[in-house]
């Protein structure tokens, strides 16, 4: 497919995806519940890391962890008692189990009281370093500073050990992603929608392929950086849009179909 071709497709399946209709079916409809910045932070921090599976499933228990905070995630973090935090024993999403659920309420704690919360840790760190690479390492870093169970640090990606690290890039672009469509959140003004890298999973990978956008063969952060290369080509102030496009049409056979 010639690169014009390749670029009406990928705006076509933008705007087919890219729309308020398909939030509820969506992890990024657990944020979208609330309307304090705070509150959208650490709810889509918390069901973003719970994003991989059966989405129903996701959405489903992302709701349900929101549940056992109150309804309030901002205030839970910053005051829960530790009988409030051991009551989040009863919650589990496939390997996320409530007891990990505790100790990332106690690391996002952290964050409000040494940072102020999760918005103002990466924008400053980015306007430090001008790349979010060394960000979401520094990121991980701080996060597993608190007091926790090892077994806890598989469910936060590690970008210096080349992972993907899929969900804190798909975090990423609900709260610096901004448009007129109402479905990213745009709240994190100070970096720059051009630094962002695509949230690369194994639909985004198969369809990246298929169009001749990736060549390499693992998700890996290797592979991350070659696709988000390629998608600059095309937007280079907003290559990450075309998420929607890639992961829409892996998710109900777009292209399949148009073959």
């Amino acid at each position: 497919m010639e690169p014009t071709q390749l670029k009406e497709l990928l705006d076509e399946l933008c705007d087919r995806y890219n729309r308020p209709e398909f939030i509820p079916e969506d992890p990024i409809s657990v944020p979208h519940r609330f309307t304090e910045r705070a509150d959208r932070e650490i709810a889509g921090f918390l069901s973003a890391t719970i994003a991989w599976g059966n989405r129903k499933s996701i959405v489903r228990n992302g709701h349900r962890m929101m549940l056992l905070m109150d309804n309030a995630p901002a205030d839970f973090v910053r005051h829960a008692s530790d009988r409030e935090l051991a009551q989040l024993a009863t919650y589990a999403h496939r390997t996320f189990n409530g007891w990990d659920l505790r100790d990332f309420v106690v690391a996002l704690r952290g964050f409000e009281e040494r940072y102020g919360g999760l918005g103002p840790f990466f924008e400053t760190r980015y306007e430090a370093l001008h790349d979010l690479r060394p960000v979401l390492a520094a990121f991980r870093r701080e996060f597993f500073a608190a007091p926790h169970a090892v077994r806890c640090e598989k469910h936060l990606s590690s970008i210096e050990r080349g992972a993907a690290c899929k969900r804190l890039c798909m975090y990423l672009r609900w709260m610096v992603r901004r448009d007129d469509r109402g479905v990213d959140f745009g709240l994190w003004r100070r970096i720059p929608m051009s630094a962002l890298y695509l949230p690369l999973d194994l639909h985004v990978g198969a369809v990246g392929r298929a169009l001749g956008l990736l060549t390499r063969r693992q998700n890996d952060w290797r592979a991350v950086e070659e696709i988000t290369a390629r998608l600059r080509e095309f937007d280079p102030a907003d290559p990450v849009r075309y998420d929607f496009s890639l992961f829409g049409a892996g998710m109900d056979g777009y292209l399949k179909d148009h073959e």
